[in-house]
């Protein structure tokens, strides 16, 4: 009987060890999340971040906490969630500009691989550009633009919101595939290069709509484009890059969750599980409208293989139009 007993014991203790495994990764999160924001209180990916950790709280009955650890455009928070133990209560508010065309600028301060040293959890928001021109500007159309700069001996300028910034990006992407002349002016940010725009100082800007849209209903500055695959339902009636035949000058500023490599296979599910309900729900999506900004979530796994395409995408541009940091 004791030894019937002790084979018992000995065959039923996997199974309950996997059980009561099963059973915490239900039960996760059990204890507080942080999540790294990159940069200060008050921008747009602040703003959802914070609405979407209240939800996500709401439904855990766990706390969320945000913290802005902006520093290094971004490095500092990565840093920190590399270094953070992979149980999912340390989570990192990254994007395509930190993980994919920092790394490519260089500098001796990129000490992470963005897919060795992070567990992709789910993109969150997705950004818009658009390409606008000044409101006296004779292109109406991409193609017009490029004919435009054709026709000048030094062909256009084109600001954007700083060196390796997603507008130069774009700026380079369209000299590239076109073959034109166009001039990089590089700016302290979207405000001051839409101020340059509307005064007609410089040719064409891409930038977010809601960096642009007080020149653009004030009637100072044009959307000709949008950068994204397919039409925003933000902007319905602008025309993509693509339908104006320039299918490689796209790019989708993203802002997702990342937590440190080494997260459980159940630990990620059940973060993905909280964050992409959470941001899914109707007042977050209409919030976003608002900020002419987009909910977008997925699968961790397509989650990373985003991430590695921009990486391998981006990187090619950078590279290809030379572009260092200043």
């Amino acid at each position: 009987m004791r030894r019937a007993l002790l084979l018992s014991f000995i065959l039923l203790a996997p199974l309950a060890f996997v059980q009561g495994a099963a059973a915490q990764s239900d039960a996760f999160p059990t204890r507080p999340i942080t999540i790294l924001v990159p940069f200060p209180p008050g921008g747009t990916s602040d703003v959802v971040t914070r609405a979407v950790a209240k939800k996500v709280a709401d439904h855990t009955k766990v706390n969320v906490v945000i913290d802005n650890r902006s520093g290094g455009g971004g490095v500092v928070a990565a840093m920190a969630t590399k270094q953070a133990a992979p149980d999912g209560t340390t989570l990192f508010l990254t994007n395509n500009g930190l993980f994919a065309i920092t790394p490519a600028l260089g500098g001796s301060d990129i000490r992470f691989d963005a897919v060795k040293d992070f567990q992709p959890i789910t993109p969150i928001v997705l950004f818009p550009s658009v390409l606008v021109v000044p409101a006296a500007s004779p292109a109406k159309t991409v193609r017009e633009l490029v004919e435009l700069a054709r026709s000048r001996p030094g062909g256009l300028s084109f600001a954007s919101q700083g060196v390796g910034s997603g507008g130069h990006i774009l700026g380079e992407m369209l000299r590239l595939k076109t073959g034109t002349k166009l001039v990089h002016v590089p700016y302290r940010g979207a405000g001051p290069a839409m101020t340059d725009i509307a005064g007609g100082s410089v040719d064409m800007l891409f930038t977010s709509y809601v960096s642009a849209a007080g020149q653009i209903s004030g009637g100072k500055a044009r959307v000709i484009a949008v950068t994204t695959p397919k039409r925003s339902p933000l902007m319905p009636e602008a025309p993509t890059m693509v339908e104006q035949g320039f299918p490689d000058v796209v790019l989708d500023i993203w802002h997702g969750l990342v937590g440190p490599a080494g997260m459980a296979p159940d630990v990620v599910r059940r973060v993905n599980e909280e964050f992409v309900r959470a941001a899914q729900s109707p007042d977050i999506v209409r919030l976003m409208d608002e900020q002419f900004a987009a909910i977008t979530t997925s699968s961790p796994e397509e989650f990373g293989k985003l991430i590695a395409s921009d990486i391998d995408r981006l990187g090619k541009v950078v590279r290809e139009a030379g572009i260092k940091i200043q």
